[in-house]
């Protein structure tokens, strides 16, 4: 896949995330060294649950942000290096933050239709 395709579905992701607004999000991060071995024991986890209330862009800084009530998440636009589809309602991206270190974020809509 070239980068401008990758940048377009990594748009369209954002340009269509109101229609998951009210819906329970699951988002599981991860933390690893290693994008060949994702073994538990070398990656660190974390999983947060909220209602999907608003979602930007904010150009200072490029992050793409996502909000419930007492929850905010970014994912840092510049240190995107995959995004995919991994199924219906369910989405991945991985960031770059270091020579290996690297930020697997997990995805999941609740949404009913």
């Amino acid at each position: 896949m070239n980068t401008k395709d990758f940048q377009q579905q990594i748009i369209a992701f954002f340009e269509n995330i109101d229609k998951y607004y009210g819906s329970k999000t699951e988002i599981t991060e991860g933390l690893c060294t290693d994008m060949e071995n994702l073994d538990a024991n070398l990656t660190t986890w974390n999983l947060s649950e909220f209602e999907l209330i608003r979602s930007a862009y904010r150009k200072n800084g490029e992050k793409l942000m996502m909000e419930g009530s007492n929850m905010y998440y970014e994912i840092s636009a510049d240190r995107i290096i995959g995004f995919e589809q991994t199924g219906r309602n369910k989405f991945e991206f991985i960031e770059l933050y270091g020579i290996s270190v690297f930020r697997i974020t997990k995805i999941r809509f609740h949404y009913k239709y």
